[in-house]
């Protein structure tokens, strides 16, 4: 089936009618629709790291994330984001230590505890291979990442299922639910994980600006009740797993910025 041809099959089957226009992503498309009146997302994964997104998201049961209303193989519909709030508005007007906490917030929710087994995970482990491969071609910055990540992932503490991929724009306003986390990478590992990527956001002049690193790290580690140094670990080690990403993406361009973070949060950490 073509996209347009996937939207109408699911639209037809759980009764929904179009409420804007299509979004394409890298891992999926997506359709405003309303269902019962209600608004929601239709959003149908082209990979499989969406597919097993949408089983955490379920298994979150709306705690901390969008509520998923239906979901059968590769198609998703979520409940959607209606409120007028924005992090990353926040931060440009000056909120950057209200939208942190905001962010802290959430992911606490997404931490706490289920009754039920999650469902199948990705050990954290598994993604810094990327890491390491660059560390052995370029060393430098990369190198210090990678023995970082190698030593946290060597002692994890307080293992959980992990969102993977927390930032300002996979935080949104869900109106009267509060802010809710979208599109997760299905992880599990250390807590401390989850918190890294806001530091790289929301962009990279703001990510960049001086002193906001260490100012962020001491807001962040007191409303997650995270230690600061391990706090700055997992930004060094995310910050050289992001740019390794990126060279093995083939968006080689992209690399210094996140390189700087990595930087940034090796000199805190060397300040003691």
């Amino acid at each position: 089936m073509n996209g347009k041809d996937e939207f109408s099959f699911y639209m037809e089957r759980w009764g929904l009618v179009p409420d804007g226009e299509p979004i394409a992503t890298r891992s999926g498309r997506l359709l405003p629709v309303r269902r019962g009146g209600g608004p929601a997302m239709l959003k149908i994964a082209t990979e499989p790291e969406e597919r097993g997104g949408a089983a955490l998201m379920l298994w979150w049961d709306g705690i901390g994330a969008a509520r998923v209303l239906v979901q059968d193989g590769d198609a998703v519909l979520l409940e959607r984001a209606t409120g007028s709030g924005s992090l990353t508005d926040m931060v440009r007007q000056g909120k950057d230590d209200a939208a942190s906490r905001i962010i802290c917030d959430v992911v606490a929710r997404l931490h706490t505890p289920r009754t039920l087994p999650p469902p199948s995970l990705i050990p954290l482990t598994d993604w810094f291979g990327a890491l390491d491969r660059a560390a052995s071609r370029d060393g430098s910055t990369f190198a210090r990442s990678a023995a970082t990540a190698r030593m946290l992932l060597a002692d994890p503490r307080e293992v959980v299922p992990l969102h993977g991929d927390i930032h300002h724009g996979n935080v949104l306003d869900f109106g009267k639910r509060g802010w809710l986390a979208i599109d997760p990478k299905r992880l599990q590992g250390e807590r401390g994980f989850d918190y890294a990527n806001l530091f790289c956001n929301p962009d990279q002049s703001i990510a960049q600006a001086p002193g906001r690193l260490a100012r962020q790290a001491g807001v962040v580690a007191r409303a997650a009740r995270l230690e600061h140094k391990r706090l700055l670990q997992w930004v060094l080690a995310w910050a050289g797993l992001s740019a390794a990403f990126l060279i093995e993406d083939g968006q080689s361009a992209h690399v210094e910025p996140a390189l700087q973070i990595a930087e940034i949060a090796a000199d805190e950490l060397d300040k003691g």
